[in-house]
């Protein structure tokens, strides 16, 4: 069935609150095999909403509206919905019941209006102090929902999508989705490697995130039917991306580098200037990431360099602090000192000043120790500071993974 989701309130519209619901709502029925054309965003304005709402019905199949449910002045949804649709409003007598029974005579009387519904409602479930319903309009099934995350999930998954069904003649069939994570190509890249798979039909998505390119694979499960398909496109995929894919679908960049570190007995230390200790962080952030990471060093002033990773002042004054050579040295220096099988280093320009000719910002140099050699990179990144040093985190920890492959 084809679908609409419509968020309601200024919160949203003034960027005070992110909305949250309405990126739920679409991934739930994405799943389900639901298709949403649109989602819309609106502010407390009642003829807004109504237009939007009347708008959305026309379009397709079924429409949720989050927000706006609540007593207080600015929630106007149902105000909105009854004028907008033509219908009278009512006290509802289970909800108005509900809230009596929980609070005192004088603050049951000022929530009142959250009873007040259209003619016609259908309350998903009578003991919420915001209640969610559903409208059968022109034969086309409505749903009210909260505005507030955890209580709007709840109703979407015990109230929403079960009752779906009893809508969808079509009967949908849920949609298996794969996502492929890479680095190190570009996007285009991808999808000239893959275009085989794009023009056979299949759904693929494109979804870059900093250095990385996430690809999405759908497919509808036919109930019966063998899976030989997307298993074809599986290892069509993975043949196509090589090396560059490092993981699928919740697995992280340094997840997957820390499987590998595990796999081969050992210690990684990370030596960083420009990413003030990004880089650790990024690898910290894996639970178990203590049985493969040592350390780090935030080596950002160069007397750090000389006092704590051992570089020689002479290299530091003749190549700079932002050189190949003083990757290296980072790298050798750390790996040294903390004992470690592998050790990875990055410098350079952050910006958005501190940029010269030679070295412009998003000049950057990445080092690599091992017990038998050491390498450098050198890499130009473009963006905000904070863009630059993630993706700088994102390639060191990447060119650890890339070595780990072929140890």
């Amino acid at each position: 069935m084809i679908g609409e989701i419509i968020a309601i309130g200024d919160e949203l519209t003034t960027g005070r609150i992110v909305n949250t619901t309405s990126a739920l709502a679409a991934r739930e029925l994405f799943f389900q095999g639901h298709e949403i054309r649109a989602m819309h965003t609106v502010g407390d304005v009642p003829a807004l909403i109504g237009q939007a709402l009347k708008e959305a019905v026309a379009r397709c199949d079924f429409v949720i509206v989050t927000g706006g449910l609540g007593a207080t002045p600015d929630d106007v949804t149902n105000g909105a919905v009854i004028e907008a649709l033509g219908l009278d409003g009512m006290v509802h007598p289970g909800v108005h019941a509900n809230i009596a029974s929980r609070l005192d005579q004088a603050t049951a009387e000022l929530l009142a209006r959250l009873a007040w519904l259209p003619v016609g409602a259908e309350v998903l479930d009578p003991e919420y102090r915001m209640a969610g319903y559903l409208l059968r309009h022109q034969s086309k099934p409505i749903w009210f929902l909260p505005g507030v995350p955890p209580q709007m999930e709840i109703l979407l998954r015990t109230k929403v999508l079960p009752g779906l069904r009893d809508f969808d003649h079509d009967r949908a069939r849920p949609v298996c989705q794969s996502i492929y994570r890479t680095c190190g190509l570009f996007e285009t890249e991808i999808s000239r490697r893959l275009r085989p798979l794009e023009e056979q039909g299949l759904a693929i998505g494109y979804y870059p995130v900093g250095c990385e390119v996430h690809i999405s694979l759908a497919t509808q499960a036919v109930p019966g039917a063998a899976d030989a398909g997307p298993r074809t496109a599986d290892a069509f995929i993975r043949e196509a991306l090589g090396d560059n894919l490092y993981g699928m679908n919740e697995k992280t960049l340094a997840a997957a580098t820390g499987d590998l570190l595990m796999q081969r007995g050992f210690l990684l230390g990370a030596a960083e200037s420009c990413t003030g200790g990004l880089m650790s962080a990024t690898l910290t952030e894996t639970p178990g990431s203590s049985r493969w990471f040592k350390g780090g060093v935030i080596a950002y002033a160069n007397e750090i360099k000389e006092r704590i990773l051992g570089i020689d002042p002479v290299l530091l004054a003749r190549f700079g602090a932002v050189s190949g050579e003083t990757a290296q040295a980072m790298a050798s220096g750390l790996l040294q000192r903390l004992g470690c099988d592998i050790a990875v280093s990055a410098t350079g320009i952050a910006g958005p000043d501190g940029g010269t000719p030679d070295k412009p910002v998003g000049t950057v140099y990445l080092g690599l120790a091992t017990r038998d050699q050491v390498s450098d990179r050198h890499v130009r990144f473009t963006g905000s500071r904070r863009q630059i040093q993630e993706k700088t985190a994102q390639t060191a920890v990447d060119m650890v993974r890339r070595a780990l492959l072929v140890r």
